[in-house]
């Protein structure tokens, strides 16, 4: 059986920190909060978009959630109508593309909802480099295990073939829900150690370094 990666995209593969904390600020201004600061803002990401605002802001009504919530997203709308893309992580297309070559089955796990999973399905053949895709839209969120259940079951994997990696503590708890390693990265929103005290064994300081962790992960499942 060839094993199977699941990444997540914000902080793992996309560089999206800069646009995240200007929608929080943004969408704070505009309902009257005081703006967050960034290291609030980083903590949050992973969640599904309503939970993490209202992690965010815990004192909220919900009418004034909704309101939070419609205002972060009409700050991505705006950007992406201006042409605005967040980047790509250097390494990131380089990897999938060496895993999906050498004939690994890749998997997305996002915080995003589906409309932006499929901006980024879209991204430099990306669509094609995956075997499915599954969002916080679909069920629940992380750091329950619902969204790499579904994605074990459409690539008819099991669990100790699989390997999750991803930038928050969320995705490592969601791992070691679904008992699938858990594989953090130092280069997004929570820092590596928070990811170890979560109980990831290994954060990758780098691509090179993310590259060899899986390779050590093949060699060991399929030995």
């Amino acid at each position: 059986m060839r094993p199977l990666a699941i990444f997540d995209i914000d902080g793992t593969l996309v560089d999206s920190r800069a646009s995240i904390f200007q929608a929080a600020t943004e969408a704070a201004r505009a309902l009257g909060l005081p703006e967050p600061d960034y290291d609030r803002v980083r903590r949050i990401v992973g969640l599904s978009l309503p939970e993490a605002l209202a992690t965010l802001e815990p004192g909220l009504t919900p009418p004034e959630l909704d309101r939070f919530v419609e205002g972060f997203r009409q700050c991505f709308h705006r950007l992406y109508a201006e042409g605005h893309e967040e980047p790509l992580y250097p390494g990131a297309n380089d990897l999938l593309r060496r895993l999906h070559r050498d004939g690994w089955r890749l998997s997305l796990a996002t915080g995003q909802n589906r409309k932006g999973v499929a901006r980024n399905l879209a991204r430099q053949g990306w669509a094609d480099l995956f075997v499915s895709s599954h969002c916080a839209e679909d069920g629940p969120g992380k750091p329950h295990p619902a969204m790499l259940h579904a994605a074990l079951s459409a690539a008819a994997c099991e669990p100790n073939s699989a390997i999750m990696i991803g930038d928050t503590t969320y995705d490592i708890v969601m791992a070691l829900n679904a008992g699938v390693r858990p594989q953090g990265v130092a280069w997004g929103f929570h820092t590596p150690d928070e990811q170890i005290a979560a109980g990831a064994p290994h954060v990758a300081v780098d691509f090179t370094d993310l590259e060899a962790a899986l390779d050590r992960f093949a060699a060991r499942a399929f030995a």
